[in-house]
């Protein structure tokens, strides 16, 4: 059963020391709402799973700032210039991960998968302490999935039974990581009625989601 909750009700399935993954691409696509509600709420230690670490006012970002985080698992971070300051102070961990390995792990762990096998880093510092497997004579890293506690989401429009669509690119990582968390929390643009949404248009089913929160930002 769906429920349609406030952000603040929202957050209170979110504990310190969690694993939280965000959508998100700098921002776009990212639940801003709660991301705020997490901040105010002072959750700490979190193990953060996203494309980037946003902007230090946008997205994850701010949770970087708030040092609200132990450790995130990014593609990049080079647009939040403190995400880079804690690393290299040994505040905060940061694990980065090329942006297609990063999809396919979380895709990995959204369908039950025990890894992808992928050629990218091999010869790099991204394959020390990883195991390698030769096909047909080549070699590939097995990356291992990525699950999460909870997810949140932003989604354009969600009807009552849960069934999502994004708008445009804000899609990104959304919906892989309706699939890899135990819980999902979407934030919507627009609430409407069962059947609202042509069928066709469901990027994420609702048999993924477990709460929406009225309100993108």
């Amino acid at each position: 059963m769906i429920r349609i909750i406030s952000k603040d009700k929202a957050v209170e399935n979110i504990g310190d020391g969690m694993t939280v993954m965000i959508g998100g691409f700098l921002g776009t696509g990212t639940p801003e709402g709660l991301v705020d509600a997490i901040v105010a709420k002072g959750i700490k230690d979190l193990i953060v799973i996203g494309n980037d670490t946003g902007f230090p006012d946008r997205g994850i970002g701010k949770l970087v700032v708030s040092r609200q985080t132990k450790k995130v698992i990014v593609s990049h971070i080079g647009t939040n210039p403190e995400t880079g300051r804690q690393m290299n102070a040994g505040e905060m961990e940061v694990e980065l991960v090329p942006q297609g390995t990063l999809a396919e792990r979380i895709r990995a762990g959204g369908a039950g998968l025990g890894g992808v096998l992928t050629p990218t880093g091999i010869g790099t510092i991204v394959e020390d302490g990883k195991q390698k497997v030769t096909v047909d004579g080549r070699e590939f890293l097995l990356e291992k999935p990525l699950k999460a506690d909870v997810a949140l989401l932003r989604a354009d429009v969600a009807d009552k039974a849960g069934n999502l669509l994004y708008r445009r690119s804000s899609r990104n990582f959304n919906p892989l990581m309706a699939m890899a968390a135990e819980t999902v929390i979407v934030a919507a643009n627009k609430i409407v009625e069962i059947g609202e949404i042509d069928p066709d248009q469901v990027m994420t089913p609702g048999i993924f989601v477990d709460m929406i929160v009225q309100g993108g930002e």
